[in-house]
């Protein structure tokens, strides 16, 4: 089995609330009403978007590791970032757990199926934000929001829109479908990656939590 959920900001990925976590916490649990479905790959409590669940445990660790698919992102950041900055991204960002591998940028616009969220964004008066659609195909902690940052736009608000073929269109926040883990193909992922076969290379995988 195969689940495709789009995570609603402030929801925690994971089905129990951790014994030092506040009162009331919202969960998977809540919207997911499946026994033995676990994340393949998480997303923090303030990111949003697209998380994937079986109750296959090969699946999972197939998808919870790098490089099997392209993880797509909306970001909205703080400014407009210039040619230099996007292609840095491109280059790959040094971090200080060092430098990440090249990714998949573009300037886009608003998402025309964006919902709201709860609560807004907070945003500096004089200050412009812009979207951005970016592609990584690895999963270091809270990846995306420091690559951004790194090259002066910080991220304020961070949607998973697609893994591999598997996409958010027709998932509301909070909803979620049955996907067939065939649309998980190879050729979605990075071209180092692609075609590697158990007994010719690492098994080809996702990414972790961004």
């Amino acid at each position: 089995m195969l689940i495709a959920f789009n995570k609603p900001y402030g929801v925690l990925c994971q089905f129990t609330v951790p014994p030092t976590a506040p009162r009331g916490e919202a969960t998977l649990a809540d919207f997911i009403p499946l026994r033995h479905v676990y994340p393949a790959g998480r997303l923090d409590k303030d990111s949003e978007g697209l998380v994937l669940l079986t109750d296959d445990g090969r699946l999972q660790q197939r998808i919870s590791r790098p490089g099997h698919c392209w993880k797509t992102y909306w970001v909205q950041v703080e400014g407009i970032p210039g040619t230099a900055a996007l292609e840095e991204l491109r280059r790959g960002v040094m971090l200080k757990d060092g430098r990440t591998r090249p990714a998949r940028v573009r300037l886009m616009t608003e998402p025309d199926t964006l919902w709201p969220r709860d609560p807004p964004i907070r945003q500096r008066r004089h200050i412009p934000v812009s979207w951005l659609e970016l592609s990584i195909a690895q999963g270091r902690n809270r990846q995306v929001r420091r690559m951004t940052a790194a090259v002066g736009h910080p991220t304020l608000r961070l949607i998973r829109a697609a893994v591999g073929s598997i996409t958010l269109a027709g998932l509301r926040p909070g909803s979620w479908r049955h996907e067939t883990p065939a649309r998980l193909r190879a050729d979605d992922g990075p071209p180092g990656n692609r075609g590697r076969r158990r007994g010719r290379g690492h098994t080809a995988s996702l990414y972790r939590r961004h």
